[in-house]
């Protein structure tokens, strides 16, 4: 899974404690994603989309592997 979390916090200039704030998570759950070193639960995933106003898949990508 990749996301798009750097992009999007650039965009709405954040930093990556400020996200973790807003989204209710630590700011080590932020930088683990962003490195692709944890996959985060689903709610986790659409509190941080919520952040961004977007939906969840345009923040998180999965290939297509992934999906099987």
């Amino acid at each position: 899974m990749k996301s798009r979390l750097k992009e999007f916090r650039a965009r709405d200039g954040l930093n990556q404690s400020e996200l973790a704030k807003r989204a209710k998570i630590s700011r080590q759950t932020v930088s683990l994603i962003e490195r692709e070193e944890y996959m985060p639960s689903l709610l986790i995933a659409v509190r941080i989309a919520r952040v961004f106003n977007e939906k969840v898949e345009d923040v998180f990508i999965f290939s297509e592997e992934e999906l099987i």
